[in-house]
């Protein structure tokens, strides 16, 4: 399911998160030199990326450059069956783990065990594949750039960004993990089906409770009743 996230503007306290580092690394290596780097740095703190839509293996932006407005579509590589499975697999493996992608954190050991199952998670450079409407011949270009430096201020934000791209958005997750929970209600005579299919739904209310509560004490909003 594509989604469009609105015009993005540098985060104030930068990329903090291991994995959003992870990804700025990523698109350090994808640069062919600091000569098409600098500008898309610049580019992407002045703001000239607008919505920035994401689908499965899909990233599209316009770019603005003086008069100028150019588009930019990078594809990077989805998961096949078999990974999507082992990667679900490994979120429902451990309580606690899809309150904690829902709250905004992609725990490290987690990323080992995806890894161990064969998944890549997280992208590298090469994995990046762009195109763009400027005249210029370089695959990234420095718009092409200036859209994955935001990409990754999503992500520093959001881990579940990543498993959008990788094919597997945050319903999908969802409605796998509760299909699950329902199979094993099935066949488990001491807990009802209901009981522990609505797990992932108390699981996934809290989370999202926390995550809106950690946004709006960040803006220094008050928190409205009934949130906490």
């Amino acid at each position: 399911m594509r989604t469009t996230f609105v015009r993005q503007t540098l985060p104030r306290r930068g990329v903090r998160s291991w994995w959003g580092k992870a990804w700025q690394r990523a698109v350090e290596e994808a640069a062919y030199s600091d000569a098409e780097l600098r500008p898309g740095r610049a580019s992407a703190r002045r703001g000239d990326v607008g919505g920035i839509s994401i689908d499965a293996g899909n990233l599209l932006a316009a770019v603005r450059e003086g008069e100028d407005a150019w588009t930019v579509e990078i594809v990077v590589p989805t998961l096949e069956e078999d990974s999507r499975r082992a990667l679900v697999d490994v979120v429902a493996a451990e309580s606690g783990r899809i309150a904690e992608l829902l709250a905004g954190n992609l725990p490290h050991d987690f990323v080992e065990h995806v890894e161990e199952v064969g998944v890549e998670l997280l992208p590298y450079g090469g994995e990046f594949s762009a195109t763009c409407t400027c005249p210029h011949y370089l695959d990234p270009c420095a718009h092409a750039l200036a859209v994955l430096l935001q990409v990754g201020w999503l992500v520093d934000a959001d881990p579940l960004v990543l498993f959008a791209l990788r094919g597997l958005d945050r319903e999908a997750l969802l409605a796998e993990l509760h299909e699950r929970a329902t199979s094993r209600g099935a066949s488990n005579e001491d807990r009802p089906t209901s009981e522990l299919a609505d797990d992932v739904e108390i699981v996934v209310d809290a989370a999202l409770r926390a995550r809106r509560a950690l946004q709006l004490f960040e803006s220094g909003e008050d928190l409205p009743e009934g949130l906490v």
